[in-house]
């Protein structure tokens, strides 16, 4: 893979912020011809830097709690905590993580009495010590 200059990373950030934007406005913006452009992208696609484009919806239905969770876990019971993490349908992410917390948690329930259901099926799993919560409150 060839390393991304300026222009690419330009191009990157730009489409982070509209995917759908047309090539001709791209490089009428970044200043560069749309052949350019268009060649940039290609290989960017190619090589696998670029994996895809997608659509990024408004998250803030009223009666959703969301909420990222931090969770400790006891020595080397990390896959069978994941592995009951994962059977929690209100569980929409699971990352692995370092520093003094082992995993992050994004939750999403329905409401709050549904988001304290899931907390506490959090902290019964065999292996979870100790976590917190934060709630979401706005995207930014």
């Amino acid at each position: 893979m060839q390393p991304l200059d300026a222009i690419d990373r330009q191009i990157i950030a730009a489409l982070r912020i509209d995917a759908r934007k047309p090539v001709s406005r791209l490089a009428s913006e970044l200043g560069i011809a749309r052949a350019t452009a268009e060649k940039r992208l290609a290989r960017m696609i190619d090589s696998g830097t670029i994996l895809g484009f997608t659509v990024r919806a408004r998250d803030d239905t009223p009666a959703t709690v969301r909420a990222v969770m931090l969770i400790e876990v006891a020595g080397r019971s990390t896959a069978a905590v994941i592995r009951g993490l994962k059977g929690l349908p209100e569980l929409e992410r699971l990352h692995t993580t370092n520093g003094g917390w082992d995993l992050v948690a994004e939750i999403k329930a329905a409401n709050l009495a549904d988001f304290d259901r899931v907390l506490r099926e959090v902290r019964s799993i065999d292996g979870v010590l100790n976590s917190e919560t934060s709630l979401l409150l706005s995207s930014v």
